[in-house]
C-alpha cells in the first residue's frame, strides 16, 4: 500500500461518518416511533379484548341469568329476545317488581358460586 492509501485510511477511521449506528439509536425521534407501539399495546389491546369479552356476554344473554346492571341494580333475566336492544330483569321476588333495561346497561352476569355468595349476604 503506499502511503498516500495509508493515510486515508487513518484518517476515516479517526473521524467516522456522521450517521453512523450510534446516532440513530440515540436520536429524539426515536421516542415518536416507541411510544405510539408502547401505547397501544398497552391500552388498545386490552380494551378491544375487555369490548369483545363484554359484547359476547351480553349476546349470550339468558332467562334466569343473575345480573347486575351499570346503576348497580341487582337482578334476574325474565325475558331477553334474541337481537333486542332491551331485556326485562325482575328486581324483586316477592311483589314480582319488573324493569326494562339496555342490554348495554348490563355489567355483570354472576355464575353459580357468584349466585351463592350474593344470596348469602
Amino acid at each position: 500500500m503506499s502511503s498516500q492509501t495509508m493515510a486515508l485510511l487513518a484518517e476515516a477511521a479517526a473521524h467516522p461518518p456522521a450517521g453512523g449506528a450510534n446516532s440513530l439509536l440515540s436520536g429524539p425521534w426515536l421516542l415518536f416511533i416507541i411510544l405510539p407501539i408502547l401505547f397501544y399495546f398497552m391500552v388498545m389491546v386490552p380494551e378491544r379484548r375487555r369490548r369483545t369479552e363484554h359484547s359476547a356476554m351480553l349476546s349470550a344473554l339468558k332467562k334466569n341469568d343473575l345480573v347486575i346492571t351499570a346503576g348497580g341494580i341487582y337482578g334476574t333475566v325474565v325475558n331477553a329476545s334474541e337481537g333486542s336492544e332491551d331485556i326485562t330483569v325482575r328486581i324483586d321476588d316477592a311483589t314480582n317488581a319488573r324493569m326494562r333495561v339496555l342490554r348495554s346497561a348490563v355489567s355483570r352476569v354472576l355464575r353459580g358460586d357468584e349466585k351463592n355468595e350474593e344470596s348469602s349476604k
